[in-house]
């Protein structure tokens, strides 16, 4: 069983995890040093030391950037989807989680975010493909051009925001799909949240 990093041990995880599987390299101590605002390479270095003593890295003190990541299985960890959005015609969010994956942990999540599995292909301009998860946070006020997930007489759908003078404007990133005029038509509209991430698998995905 794995020991729990603290918060600031996770944040140099996540880093460390970010530089090696992104760049193909792990940072130097300066790097990390510079990332996170410390003046002092030995308060990197005893970050560095627990996180190995934990059992997520492996040091070469000879080397300028020898750290090597270890227990890769636990840098992914299990969240629930919650139903599937539409990009094109809405589709239903349901109570309960159809399905879960499993989210890298450099994936951050917003506090009371939630996942959404996209179906469609009406943002594929935006490069949001049907198949990819969607992160969204319900605690920010929806700007122009931001793009939301809305409730439109309980069914959902992922488009851009625009609120103008009489009336709200939910337009896809698709030339084959015409904008939704939010007006009397839709009495329970209502928008759920705003979408902060994007997660795609490699692999093979269904759509």
């Amino acid at each position: 069983m794995k020991t729990k990093l603290t918060e600031i041990q996770k944040n140099i995880l996540d880093f460390l995890i970010d530089q090696i599987k992104g760049r193909g390299i792990p940072p130097t101590l300066a790097d990390i040093a510079k990332h996170f605002g410390y003046k002092n390479r030995a308060t990197v270095q005893q970050h560095l030391q627990a996180i190995e003593k934990k059992g997520y890295i492996k040091k070469n003190p000879k080397l300028s950037r020898g750290i090597e990541l270890t227990l890769e299985d636990k840098f992914f960890v299990p969240k629930p989807v919650l139903g599937e959005v539409a990009a094109g015609n809405p589709l239903t969010i349901y109570p309960d989680a159809i399905d879960t994956i499993e989210l890298p942990t450099i994936a951050r999540m917003p506090k009371d975010s939630f996942l959404l599995r996209v179906k469609g292909d009406s943002l594929k301009d935006a490069y949001i493909f049907s198949g990819d998860i969607v992160i969204v946070n319900p605690n920010l006020e929806p700007k122009n051009g931001q793009i939301v997930v809305a409730i439109l007489d309980d069914a959902a759908v992922v488009k851009r925001f625009y609120k103008k003078k009489n009336e709200i404007e939910l337009v896809s990133e698709n030339p084959d799909y015409k904008p939704i005029i939010i007006d009397k038509k839709y009495p329970s509209f209502k928008i759920v949240g705003i979408v902060v991430g994007i997660y795609r698998s490699m692999e093979k995905r269904a759509v």
